[in-house]
């Protein structure tokens, strides 16, 4: 088996031309991963194929992977586009986003400002006003006692006119030579 090996490979005309035509130019790894033709098992001299029918046929083999090549690159060129778009958008909003809750900050603070001013505010009258209360009821409590003494002081007058208007009353008792002490 090992004989007919170097005869199947010397009767390939495929095998004979450059394997690797594109080894002779620049290097495109496009070619290397095209859809190439696997070598088959040998046949007779009249079943191979043209050379020339070979190279068109891997021709446009690279045409179309380099056409697909150019698809995706234009697809990830698209994407990259888009994606770079709506970061972009994302950012924007992002910044507006901020900006929004700056100035609702600075509004609320001012608002926070503004009320804690008029908490202050009330705060004081109200703290006025209980003073003024505790002062009115104090003075309410004084002016309540000395109408209190007054009202018992004019009681024990009215008393003492009355009692002296009766006849059996001539005799003058030690109470009635000190008189009662006045609250003021």
């Amino acid at each position: 088996m090992l004989s007919t090996v170097p005869a199947i490979i010397s009767s390939n005309p495929m095998i004979q031309s450059d394997p690797f035509p594109s080894l002779q130019s620049a290097w495109d790894c496009s070619q290397l991963f095209s859809n190439t033709q696997s070598v088959g098992p040998a046949r007779s001299g009249s079943a191979s194929i043209e050379p020339n029918q070979t190279q068109t046929h891997s021709n446009s083999c690279l045409d179309e992977s380099n056409q697909t090549l150019s698809i995706i690159d234009e697809r990830k060129r698209r994407r990259m586009i888009s994606n770079r778009e709506s970061a972009r958008r994302s950012r924007m909003r992002k910044r507006n986003h901020l900006e929004n809750l700056r100035n609702q900050a600075n509004r609320l603070r001012i608002e926070n400002r503004e009320l804690t001013n008029r908490l202050r505010f009330l705060l004081y009258h109200c703290h006025r006003v209980r003073t003024d209360n505790d002062r009115l009821r104090s003075e309410s409590t004084v002016l309540r006692l000395k109408l209190s003494d007054m009202h018992q002081i004019l009681l024990f007058k009215q008393l003492q006119q009355f009692s002296s208007a009766w006849p059996c009353n001539n005799v003058t008792v030690m109470s009635e030579q000190i008189p009662p002490p006045l609250i003021i």
